[in-house]
Parts: C-alpha cells; structure tokens; sequence
C-alpha cells in the first residue's frame, strides 16, 4: 500500500481540531491486526501523535507505531541513555481518534509545542504524517534551501 504522499493546508478551528485529509484519510481503512488475524480499524486504537525534537507534530497509523513500540521497548532500563530517550518519547506521545468528520483534537500542548495558532501544513511523509504551522514550515524551507543539493548527495 502507498504510503502518505502530498501536502495539504487546513486550519485548526477554535477547540484545537484538525481535519485530516480526505485523501490521507483514506489510508485508515480497516488492517489486518498484528498476529490476530482478524480486521481491526485504525479508528478504535487511535491515532499516535508525537511531539518532534524540530517543533513539528508526528502522526502515525497504529500499525506503524508498533514497529516503533517495539524498538523503543527493546531499550534498556538500566543504560541511562536509553532510558532517557524512552522518557523523552514517551513524554512526548498521546493517542488522538478521528472523530466523524474526520478531524483530530490536539491539546494545548501539543499545539504549543508547534506553535500552532491556526494554519497549518499536513505533509505526507509515507509512514507518517507532519503537522507543521504555516509560517514556521515556511522559515524552515527558506534557511534550509541551499542544503537540499549536499543532503541529497550525501543520503542518496
């Protein structure tokens, strides 16, 4: 299955809602559960959102948090970087539904991490969705522009 490509520009109205597009939408129809073999739909666990290290918002699918889960579980307790980083991402990590409009409600903190206030930009990133505040997304592109060639050349 494709993964979430595109971006599209929407408004968080004044509760703190976001719609989700249509078109990313579609990618939560129901999926196979893990190891259980019946349909499960993504509606009923929820949609994780993480609070990025760059100021944005992460969405992922249930699905693909759970290869994540398991990576974060497989740190250890008692190395004190590695319990460290499950803190700080636990920390920053909550679960959102989809109501039957299709939008999802952040919280106060989530949009002040982001320094959300009203416009945003939703980027498809394949295995997850970035929520990003117009103006700060817009800042980002422009100081990071002459980078795209050398960052390019080195990963790809």
């Amino acid at each position: 299955m494709a993964g979430f490509i595109g971006k599209e520009r929407h408004a968080v109205d004044e509760k703190g809602r976001l719609m989700i597009p249509a078109r990313f939408r579609r990618k939560f129809e129901p999926v196979a559960s893990l190891g259980v073999g019946d349909e499960v739909s993504a509606f009923v666990e929820g949609i994780y959102i993480l609070k990025a290290p760059d100021r944005s918002i992460e969405l992922y699918e249930p699905f693909v948090w759970a290869g994540m889960r398991k990576s974060i579980s497989g740190l250890s307790d008692f190395n004190p970087e590695e319990r460290l980083l499950k803190t700080l991402m636990y920390e920053s990590l909550e679960t959102v539904e989809l109501d039957r409009q299709g939008r999802i409600a952040l919280s106060r903190e989530f949009l002040d991490h982001a320094g959300i206030t009203k416009d945003v930009v939703i980027i498809g990133a394949d295995t997850k969705m970035i929520i990003w505040d117009t103006d700060r997304l817009v800042t980002l592109l422009q100081e990071s522009a002459d980078r795209f060639a050398s960052l390019a050349g080195r990963y790809f």
